[in-house]
């Protein structure tokens, strides 16, 4: 399933490649999100283009919307969204946090009132693996509780537990399920911000031998360096022959202390998100379209991006796009914030390679402008 090719020489940076039932995955990668099987704004076949081989869906909302008899009947995700590669579906568990005031977490699973209808649903450990059999997805999440900053170290404890017991339930079904589905599952770890915790739930994540280890719970809140306190604390704890992968995090700063400790997979909303309200990356930051100092700027978002916002419009008409309304702003900037990003990783794999991975980290977050929000 993995195969490591370099290790850096000075920290725990690593490349590789991950083979998976719909081709191979370049390590470290960062994952777009395709909520409800389409990332926003951007056709899949731009994303292939970019040379994008997995990505991100949300058991959670395919399974209200347009439910699994529809999916399964299409013959699966890949066949029902015209993705031909890799695809990851998170569990819901994020949700769970997210949507609190529809939800409650009882042993058996979490109900929830969906926030489409208000109907009523169950969504049990067992039920999340079959939904995701159903998929076909070829990385499957486990269902869990994630706890945010405010939360106690009762609330944490008690989460925990539950996502513990849930996870060894999910095992079992997957497992009983392999003869006929080879999706591969990743346990998460969960813990808050809690030291002892987090420990706990790694060890007992590895003790369940799953083939990928996720780390859930960050980026949910914290401040930058709890975020690296946690990573620092359970990179050492996590096997080589694994991979790795932080849930929710999509910025340069958490990207590279990500991959600094070893991390291989990533995903977030952020940059799509932020491309749809008019704000796009370039080396120097970023910049917001919907200035006035772009009426008049004829240059490209970024020199050198082979994106098709970058190597055909410019600044002016991007900003003229937004101010606007028209859709093609949204579609142009989420190309370019998603194009920038698989560069992103493509130089972070070079500099891993050729055992310069710190000295590139420190160069790009000085021109970039240091931490961004993650």
């Amino acid at each position: 399933m993995l195969c490591i090719e370099h290790q850096d020489s000075s920290t725990r940076a690593r490349t590789g490649v991950l083979s998976l039932p719909h081709g191979d995955v370049p390590l470290p990668s960062f994952m777009p999100v395709g909520t409800n099987a389409s990332v926003k704004a951007v056709h899949h076949t731009t994303v292939e283009a970019m040379g994008t081989r997995l990505i991100l869906a949300n058991t959670y909302h395919l399974y209200l919307r347009p439910g699994i008899e529809v999916i399964k009947a299409a013959g699966g995700l890949h066949q029902f969204s015209g993705w031909k590669h890799n695809i990851l579906t998170d569990s819901g568990g994020y949700q769970v946090f997210s949507l609190a005031p529809f939800r409650k977490i009882l042993p058996e699973g979490v109900k929830f009132r969906s926030h489409i209808d208000g109907s009523y649903h169950l969504l049990t450990p067992e039920k999340v693996v079959e939904l995701q059999e159903g998929f076909g997805s070829d990385i499957l999440m486990p269902l869990d509780v994630c706890t945010g900053p405010e939360s106690t170290r009762k609330d944490a404890e008690k989460a925990l537990s539950t996502t513990t017991a849930w996870l060894k339930r999910t095992v079992d079904r997957w497992q009983a399920r392999s003869e006929t589905y080879d999706g591969r599952l990743f346990g998460i770890i969960q813990g808050q911000f809690f030291a002892d915790l987090r420990r706990q739930s790694a060890e007992q994540v590895l003790d369940l031998d799953t083939p990928g280890v996720a780390i859930g719970g960050l980026s949910v809140g914290e401040t930058f360096p709890v975020y690296q306190e946690m990573l620092g604390i359970l990179a050492p704890m996590l096997p080589q022959a694994k991979p790795r992968y932080v849930m929710g995090i999509g910025t340069p700063d958490y990207i590279l202390t990500a991959v600094e400790n070893g991390i291989d997979l990533f995903d977030c909303v952020y940059p799509t998100r932020i491309a749809r309200n008019g704000s796009v990356f370039t080396p120097e930051g970023l910049i917001d379209l919907k200035k006035a100092r772009f009426e008049m700027d004829f240059a490209p978002i970024m020199e050198g991006c082979r994106c098709h916002a970058c190597t055909t419009y410019s600044r002016a008409y991007l900003r003229q796009m937004f101010k606007c309304n028209e859709i093609l702003g949204p579609m142009l900037a989420t190309e370019h914030n998603l194009q920038f990003l698989h560069d992103f990783l493509n130089d972070i794999r070079a500099a891993i390679r050729e055992d310069r991975f710190s000295s590139f980290k420190d160069a790009f977050l000085s021109r970039f402008g240091g931490k961004s929000r993650g």
